[in-house]
């Protein structure tokens, strides 16, 4: 079995599906849709029958070979449990499906997440209220505690889903949960430049980060929206809506895996990921506007290994910031990220509460601000 999904240009806000209906018909028959990055748009229409899929309808706009193989994939999907999950559901369908069967547009994997959605398992970005908070100036130790908090709102349902854009005045670095200060910050170079090093709840690697020069933003979710999604494809499926805002300012971007995002001219920012116990996700991103490059190889250490599979030996020339490809301000680029994602998922303008900004500082007290916590990994 061969899958494919499309490489070219994200489709257009006008061209994303309509929000999925669960129940129609006035029964219980279910109804869910998934439309591929990249790739086309999934539909199953099934019932559930003392706990088990009956009656399965798979359609689309995909492209599938042999004909046939779309009743395997039905019969694949009939008589499984309603309690499948993602993992159990893709792989009845692939071990279906004849020898050499080519599924283009989609995949086993885009069947699973669209069944999911369909048994409300699996929400789609519509099925959710979403809020944006515009850039907010803070120390960089409360924006790196504001994510952990938030998430745990996201996840526990007493906040919406986010989109945050950071804001900050002193020249920092955050380096990845499970880096080594040692290893990554050179201490003189810190020293001499008066940056402040904090470690986040995510994993990857280091930002050098400068006031003015950077754009992070950090999403809250619930893991619901990427239920059946991998991993790895969960980055350029969280940050469709960046890729569109970028395109309409004349940037090509993609993503480079695993969490790398770039263009034909470099490097132009990275992501990371934390799932926490409650359900809640954190998504965030730091993209280059403009960069000391100088600076940024006197006080992070980026070793040849680190360059090694990136096609470059020099750090420097591996980022090309956004101020040199667009030629525009920063605070254009961000406006046009935020119009771009409020468009598209209906998004609303919120703010930081007192009580989240407080817990934040608290955790800047108790962990964030600690040297336990910057050196738990020396």
């Amino acid at each position: 079995m061969r899958a494919f999904a499309f490489s070219g240009k994200m489709d257009s806000m006008t061209s994303q599906p309509k929000p999925e209906t669960k129940m129609h018909d006035g029964g219980t028959r279910l109804h869910g849709e998934y439309k591929v990055p990249g790739g086309k748009l999934v539909v199953v229409d099934l019932d559930v029958v003392e706990g088990r899929f009956a009656n399965v309808s798979l359609s689309g706009d995909f492209f599938l070979e042999p004909d046939e193989a779309l009743e395997d994939i039905n019969g694949a999907l009939t008589g499984l449990s309603d309690a499948s999950s993602a993992a159990d559901i893709a792989a009845a369908v692939t071990a279906r499906l004849p020898e050499g069967a080519v599924l283009f547009g989609f995949s086993a994997e885009a069947v699973a997440v669209t069944v999911r959605r369909a048994l409300s398992k699996a929400t789609s970005w519509a099925d959710h209220q979403w809020d944006v908070i515009p850039p907010t100036v803070l120390p960089t130790q409360v924006n790196v505690a504001l994510d952990e908090v938030l998430t745990e709102e996201v996840g526990s349902g007493r906040r919406n889903p986010t989109l945050r854009f950071w804001d900050w005045e002193e020249p920092s670095v955050v380096i990845g949960s499970f880096q080594s200060v040692r290893n990554e910050v050179d201490p003189e170079g810190v020293a001499r430049h008066g940056i402040t090093v904090v470690r986040r709840i995510s994993g990857g690697g280091a930002m050098f980060m400068e006031a003015g020069n950077c754009i992070t933003y950090s999403l809250y979710l619930p893991q619901t929206l990427v239920d059946g999604i991998s991993f790895a494809d969960s980055y350029a499926f969280l940050d469709a809506w960046v890729m569109a805002a970028l395109e309409k300012l004349g940037i090509t971007a993609f993503y480079v895996p695993l969490n790398d995002i770039a263009t034909d001219q470099g490097k132009i920012g990275g992501a990371a990921q934390k799932r926490l116990a409650n359900g809640g996700m954190l998504h965030h991103v730091t993209m280059s506007y403009d960069i000391d490059a100088d600076k940024m190889v006197d006080v992070l250490r980026i070793g040849k290994e680190k360059l090694s599979d990136k096609g470059t030996r020099s750090a420097k020339k591996r980022v090309d910031p956004l101020r040199r490809q667009t030629g525009l301000a920063r605070s254009a680029i961000l406006h046009a990220m935020q119009e771009v994602f409020t468009e598209r998922y209906g998004a609303v303008e919120s703010r930081l509460t007192e009580a989240e900004l407080d817990e934040a500082r608290k955790r800047v007290d108790s962990k964030f601000g600690t040297e336990d916590w910057l050196n738990r990994v020396p």
